[in-house]
């Protein structure tokens, strides 16, 4: 089971927080490079110590989520209700909210993982509300 982990780019937390990233183990830690090059951006603005730190090596965290709706209709009342929801971490956590039929389509961008899943537990506890208030309220009518 733990060789098909590995490949699969899950795994264990093995707690080393290796190339001085803040989010240990998994696929998408990657060493720092062993040459000792510094980063090829410095700090500045748009930019936090964090993600300069992070070496041209590391990958952004990416997390993908589709919710069906029943309707399309559904779909484009959630992504209405949920799309103005700015993200308090906007320089290191980014989100993307899409419709395509009745699937409501969401994809975080993270440079730290523990942002990240602040971020998708935020948006579940969001979600959950405007699927239960849709339900309260019963099938919308159509415009």
């Amino acid at each position: 089971m733990r060789e098909a982990e590995a490949d699969a780019g899950g795994g264990a937390d093995s707690g080393d927080g290796q190339g001085g990233h803040s989010c240990p183990g998994g696929a998408d830690t990657a060493a720092a490079p062993a040459s000792g090059a510094p980063p090829p951006h410095a700090p500045g603005p748009g930019r936090d110590a964090a993600s300069a730190a992070r070496g041209p090596g590391m990958r952004p965290h990416i997390f993908t989520l589709s919710v069906p709706f029943p309707t399309p209709l559904e779909a484009e009342i959630a992504h209405g209700s949920l799309g103005p929801d700015a993200e308090p971490h906007q320089r290191v956590v980014g989100k993307e909210l899409t419709v395509s039929g009745r699937i409501l389509a969401i994809r975080w961008k993270a440079e730290d993982c523990r942002l990240l899943r602040i971020s998708v537990i935020n948006f579940l506890d969001q979600l959950s509300l405007v699927v239960r208030t849709m339900q309260r309220f019963g099938p919308p009518v159509s415009r």
